[in-house]
């Protein structure tokens, strides 16, 4: 690995990457294909945060946050922290003083592939928070990483620049060339709910709007009366 602090990466523009945000993370997977998405193990440190963002990325050693420090000077305002281990860790790697100090640049939050700690004053603050573990377990500043380079972080690669979707339903990442294309088909996939949302609203059924009764039969499903299902039964 080359230890190394990349400055000024290009980046999606703040504007989009906090509409992305706004649609949320799983209107935007959907949209795009079903793709981007870290996993079902990354979740909030509280609940209700809603982000977008601009990913400055982070390459750390296990149970060592030294690079944590040196990117936040890489940080502007929009800029999502995501914060990778060149080998699986769960130790505690970010706090509240690092919040403290990442707010002050007008960062939107912080995904972490180790741990969290000081959830409780995350919450006060209102700094969101993603990670695959919430753990006390300290680190130290010894070791030499990479800031601003990609970083594979749930299985899916996360260039510098790249928006970062976050709330509720997990963590998902847009690479920079897709957002146009996200914001379109997301925008899309939220009318279409509407339409649907008013419909069932009005006693419509899914297996009619979505044209599902006419292919029952083929997944072999049939109907029968309680009388005859009983008797079959005997």
């Amino acid at each position: 690995m080359r230890n190394v602090v990349v400055t000024d990466p290009p980046r999606a523009d703040a504007g989009d990457a906090q509409q992305l945000g706004e649609f949320g993370v799983a209107t935007v997977h959907e949209a795009l294909g079903r793709v981007g998405y870290l996993g079902p193990e990354f979740r909030p440190a509280w609940s209700g945060a809603r982000i977008g963002g601009t990913a400055v990325t982070v390459l750390c050693w296990p149970g060592d946050n030294l690079m944590i420090h040196v990117a936040v000077e890489q940080c502007r305002p929009g800029d999502v922290l995501v914060v990778a281990t060149n080998s699986p860790s769960t130790d505690g790697l970010f706090g509240e003083l690092f919040a403290t100090a990442l707010a002050q640049r007008g960062v939107r939050g912080v995904v972490l592939a180790s741990g969290v700690r000081d959830v409780a004053e995350l919450r006060e603050m209102g700094f969101p928070a993603w990670s695959r573990a919430v753990s006390a377990q300290g680190s130290v500043k010894a070791t030499a990483g990479a800031v601003n380079v990609p970083v594979v972080i749930g299985g899916q690669t996360v260039h510098p620049g790249d928006v970062v979707v976050a709330d509720d339903d997990g963590v998902m990442v847009v690479p920079r060339a897709d957002v146009p294309r996200a914001l379109t088909s997301s925008q899309a996939r939220l009318d279409k709910e509407a339409a649907s949302r008013a419909a069932f609203q009005q006693g419509e059924l899914g297996l009619d709007r979505y044209g599902l009764r006419d292919r029952l039969a083929d997944f072999g499903i049939e109907y029968v009366p309680y009388e005859k299902y009983a008797e079959d039964q005997r």
